[in-house]
């Protein structure tokens, strides 16, 4: 057994290493079973794919990321209309940060996979599905300002795909500039007051 776990961070190890310099799709299997002291039979016996290896270097931090994010989308969904503009600050603000320190506290190799080596999987799309997400709850919340009776300006799904696009894009760029944390979440805040106060002048609400 401390044989085949040996084995299995050996290609692990490997693997992170190969993805990270050339990408999913670059990547060669030859390359990361020379690297890792295996045969190309043994590692079959551990991934049947190089789709599969990939997957397993990246999935548990897609799901993490994900998870966030859709914990605080669904905080302020199950939040009434009247109280959701006043929640909406903190709970977006707490997700962020989660993420953040999620990301920089031994997570950093697997979202650089999943952000930048990700070109032929899965997991190509993965900030465009946050970012849907983030629509979908953009036009619940506005659904919830107009049952309070607000007026609310006529926001179509492109529009606020490219500003949800914009957010995320950037909020990742922290991983793709390969930024140290204290830096990262330096630029995150103006990055946050950036679009806190975008929404709301399009919105005319305060986000307290």
């Amino acid at each position: 057994m401390e044989e085949e776990n040996r084995t299995l961070l050996l290609i692990l190890q490997a693997a992170r290493e190969e993805f990270l310099a050339k990408g999913f799709q670059g990547a060669s299997l030859r390359r990361i079973v020379k690297k890792a002291g295996v045969t190309t039979g043994a590692f079959y016996r551990y991934y049947p794919t190089k789709e599969a290896l990939f997957e397993a270097l990246v999935k548990p931090a897609a799901d993490a990321i994900q998870g966030y994010f859709a914990s605080g989308l669904r905080e302020i969904r199950e939040t009434p209309p009247e109280k959701q503009t006043g929640e909406m600050l903190h709970v977006s603000a707490d997700a962020l940060d989660q993420v953040l320190d999620y990301i920089y506290d031994g997570h950093y190799d697997a979202v650089k996979m999943l952000l930048c080596c990700a070109g032929g999987t899965a997991y190509e799309n993965f900030v465009q599905e946050i970012v849907e997400q983030e629509v979908d709850a953009t036009a619940r919340y506005l659904d919830a300002l107009r049952s309070l009776g607000q007026w609310v300006p006529d926001l179509d799904r492109g529009l606020c795909q490219m500003i949800s696009s914009g957010m995320f894009s950037g909020v990742f760029e922290m991983v793709v500039q390969d930024m140290k944390k204290e830096d990262a979440k330096k630029r995150i805040r103006y990055l946050k007051e950036f679009h806190i106060g975008g929404w709301e002048r399009i919105l005319g609400v305060k986000f307290d």
